[in-house]
């Protein structure tokens, strides 16, 4: 799908726009290029004293705006403690549905803005985008349908409206390619598939990319890949793709990110398959992979200065047969660490620790300047039960703890309503997937309880991927410390069915981009 466009807008008149939706905490916000909207308002509210309510979403008619449809979006009170810059989003989010309803093709978004969130504006255009949004098999097997709108117009009381919609725009294109592959069924981002999309996104872009899909290669140095990869290799269409992407801002680099994506494109659990019909929206598990492609699309439109960015997408299909990888078999990782796998069902852990131990040999390679390495991925239910559908969860190891790049980055999506939960890596996460006996070093997950109920679930595959890669010998006490995030995005990454969030690509861009 094609991003709609954002066109800021400085005046209420604009004849071009076919429907007026207004977000605001406050009416009486509506001042200066705004009154005409606050008297409509007003005087709906003595006809429903719910007017205001959060979830309430109003059409007015009125002939104080060309079009004379004024559709209210109200955000609802913001002053209690458990309010966040949401609000706007997702009052934006209803009242453009609202407004498509009508038949409205160029909708302006009026935001009023609020001085306990600097960034509301930016968030109700977010959230408008959001409702924008055409599914990828839908723009290719229904044309007629690839464009719910023509343009999104933007008028911002804060006087910020070009800046904000243009990053608006730029991020969104962003999260367009992240929604497209992650929430695309198995077959149309199979990995060969994504591989396409991947090329065609960056094709003439800034953006480097290489792609490994031999066989022998992925056996000899990516060998846990290999394993997750053994059932699918029979079926041309499914073959394993390790999609690498790379980014060089301009000037003197003072920071290098590398980003590991899950890229799961179905998960039937392997050999422990999946059973009582969970396997249906595991098509959803390459939704990691989705939004590093996605963070690189944002790289590629706002080229910021001075960073590197290397990216890597595992792209594979968790297929169970005959010649599928089984609990108790002992692999050999990239870092030769002997790992026993403990559930097959435990696939994306393993399909990010090879890239994982590259990365980190890329990392302590001399000349990189300031290295961070991060793994994003539909991990572990327990995220889920943790934190509900809403929350990323984010955790450091010791050198990433020491500049809190966590809670950095957990102030950077609460700005912009992408929010993240801090959870910390705790010595019982080791202990839980050292080896069990002389013939492994390490235990892929736990075995005998399902992966939900298992204690500190989403923490210790963290500490397993630090431990099978390698990259446990790079802590603190370490002569040559890298710092290492993961994040679990297994509950934020949107509901099934509907539309994935493209968490946590926009707490990553306002962190590290915008």
């Amino acid at each position: 799908m094609e991003a709609v466009g954002v066109v800021a807008c400085s005046s209420l008149s604009d004849a071009s726009y076919d429907g007026v939706v207004v977000v605001t905490d406050d009416v009486e916000k509506l001042r200066g290029a705004l009154q005409v909207l606050q008297a409509p308002i007003q005087e709906f509210a003595k006809l429903d004293k719910n007017y205001d309510d959060v979830d309430a979403v109003h059409l007015i008619s009125t002939d104080r705006v060309p079009s004379q449809r004024l559709i209210f979006a109200p955000t609802g009170p913001v002053t209690r403690d458990y309010d966040d810059v949401r609000r706007y989003g997702e009052a934006a989010t209803k009242g453009i549905k609202r407004c498509l309803q009508c038949g409205c093709k160029r909708p302006l978004l009026v935001c009023t803005g609020n001085e306990k969130f600097p960034d509301a504006c930016a968030v109700a255009a977010l959230g408008a985008l959001q409702a924008l949004y055409v599914p990828l098999e839908v723009c290719e097997g229904r044309p007629e349908k690839k464009q719910k709108a023509e343009v999104l117009g933007l008028f911002c009381a804060d006087g910020q409206g070009e800046a904000t919609a243009a990053t608006a725009e730029a991020v969104e294109k962003g999260r367009i390619v992240t929604r497209d592959i992650g929430g695309s069924d198995p077959e149309r981002m199979a990995a060969p598939r994504v591989e396409e999309y991947v090329r065609k996104t960056f094709e003439g872009t800034c953006i480097k990319l290489e792609v490994e899909s031999d066989r022998a290669v992925l056996e000899r140095d990516y060998p846990c890949v290999a394993a997750v990869d053994r059932a699918a290799r029979f079926v041309p269409r499914h073959h394993a793709r390790l999609i690498f992407l790379e980014y060089k801002g301009e000037g003197d680099i003072k920071k290098t990110m590398f980003l590991v994506g899950k890229g799961v494109t179905y998960d039937t659990g392997g050999a422990d398959i999946k059973a009582g019909g969970n396997m249906a929206g595991m098509h959803r598990d390459k939704c990691g992979a989705a939004a590093v492609a996605g963070f690189f699309k944002i790289l590629s439109i706002l080229k910021p200065p001075g960073i590197r960015v290397r990216g890597a997408l595992g792209m594979v299909r968790n297929s169970v047969g005959a010649e599928c990888y089984v609990a108790d078999e002992i692999v050999t990782s990239r870092a030769g660490v002997r790992v026993r796998v403990g559930n097959t069902d435990a696939e994306g852990r393993m399909v990010m620790t090879d890239l994982l131990c590259k990365f980190k040999e890329e990392a302590s390679e001399p000349g990189v300047v300031n290295p961070h390495i991060f793994t994003i991925a539909t991990l572990t239910g327990h995220a889920k039960r943790t934190c509900g559908d809403a929350y990323s969860i984010i955790m450091d190891n010791g050198p990433a703890g020491e500049v809190d790049t966590a809670h950095a980055i957990q102030r950077s999506g609460d700005r912009f309503g992408d929010p993240l939960e801090v959870s910390t890596i705790r010595r019982e996460d080791y202990t839980i997937h050292k080896g069990k006996s002389e013939y492994e070093d390490t235990l892929q997950c736990q075995v005998g309880v399902s992966a939900p109920q298992v204690s500190r679930g989403h923490q210790s595959p963290a500490a397993y991927m630090m431990m099978a890669s390698g990259l446990d010998k790079h802590g603190k006490d370490s002569a040559t410390p890298l710092k290492y995030s993961h994040i679990d995005i297994a509950g934020s990454s949107g509901p099934y069915p509907g539309v994935p969030t493209a968490a946590p690509v926009v707490a990553l861009a306002a962190q590290f981009v915008m």
